[in-house]
C-alpha cells in the first residue's frame, strides 16, 4: 500500500507543466534565475517568489506546486532569513527516471 501511494504522489507531481517546468529550470538554476541577495542559487536553492515568477502563478499557487513536488521528494526546500529556497533532489529523480525505464 505504501509503494502505491508513493507512486500516486509521484505521478500526481509529476502530472502538471508548470511542476516539470520549476523541475527543467531547476537543473540548471544560474541560466534561469538572476543572482539572489539571501541565498545562492547552487547552494541553497532558488528562492520560491522567482519559481512563482518562472510559472507565471501567484505566490499561493506555486506554494501547492512546490509543496506537491516536495511530498513526492523531488525537490527540497530549504529555509534561511525567512524565505523558502527550493532545489532538485537528484537522487530522487535518478531513481524515478530508472523506476520508469524499468516499469513501474
Amino acid at each position: 500500500m505504501a509503494i502505491q501511494k508513493n507512486i500516486e504522489r509521484l505521478l500526481k507531481a509529476l502530472a502538471s507543466d508548470k511542476r516539470l517546468l520549476v523541475l527543467d529550470s531547476l537543473k540548471n538554476p544560474v541560466a534561469h534565475f538572476p543572482p539572489q541577495v539571501d541565498g545562492d542559487l547552487i547552494e541553497d536553492g532558488v528562492c520560491s517568489n522567482w519559481l512563482a515568477e518562472k510559472m507565471g502563478v501567484a505566490q499561493p499557487t506555486a506554494t501547492r506546486h512546490l509543496k506537491l513536488l516536495a511530498e513526492a521528494g523531488l525537490i527540497v526546500p530549504t529555509r534561511k532569513k525567512g524565505w523558502v529556497f527550493y532545489k532538485r533532489n537528484e537522487a530522487a529523480i535518478t531513481a524515478v527516471k530508472i523506476k520508469i525505464t524499468e516499469g513501474l
